[in-house]
């Protein structure tokens, strides 16, 4: 008892410390990120022809996984709830391209969370080398101005630091796609050519409240796959993210809970706008991961139906028990 309360006190003691020590560069980063803000978004002058959306990148071989690792380092619990469901090599094969869509969205630091972790990046892009990926490829297409937000995030510096190249959003790189079974992504631009490539995609995403749709998990991360005035699709924010769950079938996502924005979401702001819930979850189905990470934001699943509108278009299942987790600990 008494080394798990010296545990929690010096656990508590050294998040304030960092806290302390990250005030001025959170302020700055407010600055910065106001500063690099769009409010209409990127155009594009030019578009390719309409293609009938992302090829499949799901295992269907695996089935429903998913693992649950508990702690405060995110390369631990990553490493950890990987090897729970069989292990990075069960899903990235010898010579696969493998693309990670990462949450890169605002020109703000790792440190407030509304972002991917750099480190969840690194070593994501490292164990995928290991298992023998010929190529990792780190894309999204922010909100903020993409080479502030790759360099600003540390995104950037993590993924070319474990080989993996970055893919900034251009015009040459969307088409319009219409997407079988959807109401509103009808000739719309999609980040399409840096996926059409690839043999595998993963999902990275933080843990975040969200002012629209009431969380930003990894069905709300594909939004970043989106062009134009993607702002018009906040009218129906939960319409949108279930038929982004459409649009990508991903390989795995990973949803990272180590720290969780419980308010003011999606950008934050402020360190008391977070949690240390040090939870990190990988799955095969999306829908499980988010609505697992809504008891970390304590949301009821009727308070986010973007959850239970894409379990009804059978994409996946919003009772995450019925899968059986696999609960693991760095502890």
């Amino acid at each position: 008892m008494e080394n798990d309360l010296n545990r929690r006190y010096f656990g508590r003691r050294d998040f304030l410390i960092r806290s302390a020590k990250a005030g001025l560069s959170v302020a700055a980063a407010g600055l910065i990120g106001y500063y690099f803000f769009d409010p209409i978004g990127p155009t594009y002058s030019s578009i390719d022809p309409i293609v009938d959306g992302f090829p499949d990148f799901s295992i269907p071989d695996l089935g429903k996984r998913m693992a649950i690792a508990r702690g405060p380092d995110r390369i631990k619990t990553l490493q950890l709830a990987f090897k729970a469901i069989g292990g990075v090599e069960s899903f990235i094969k010898s010579g696969d391209r493998v693309l990670l869509k990462v949450n890169a969205a605002f020109a703000s630091p790792p440190i407030l969370s509304a972002t991917t972790h750099p480190q969840l990046v690194s070593e994501m892009a490292r164990l995928c080398f290991k298992s023998g990926a010929s190529k990792v490829v780190v894309t999204d297409n922010p909100i903020n101005d993409p080479a502030s937000c790759f360099a600003l995030t540390g995104i950037a510096r993590a993924a070319e630091s474990a080989g993996a190249k970055v893919i900034l959003p251009a015009a040459g790189l969307f088409k319009s796609m219409t997407i079988p079974g959807t109401r509103l992504i009808r000739n719309w631009p999609v980040l399409y050519e840096p996926i059409k490539v690839v043999d595998k995609v993963i999902g990275l995403a933080p843990v975040k409240d969200h002012r629209r749709s009431g969380a930003s998990m990894t069905m709300k991360n594909w939004y970043g796959l989106l062009g134009g005035r993607r702002n018009i699709f906040h009218q129906d924010i939960h319409t949108i993210i279930k038929e982004l769950a459409i649009m990508v079938k991903p390989s795995v996502v990973i949803l990272d809970g180590t720290t969780t924005m419980m308010s003011n979401g999606p950008t934050g702001g402020s360190l008391s706008d977070l949690k240390e819930t040090k939870m990190m979850i990988v799955s095969t189905d999306p829908v499980a991961a988010d609505a697992f990470g809504a008891t970390l934001l304590k949301k009821e699943l009727h308070e986010l139906s973007y959850i239970t509108k894409a379990a009804a278009a059978g994409i996946g299942t919003a009772d995450y028990r019925s899968i059986n987790p696999v609960i693991a600990s760095t502890d």
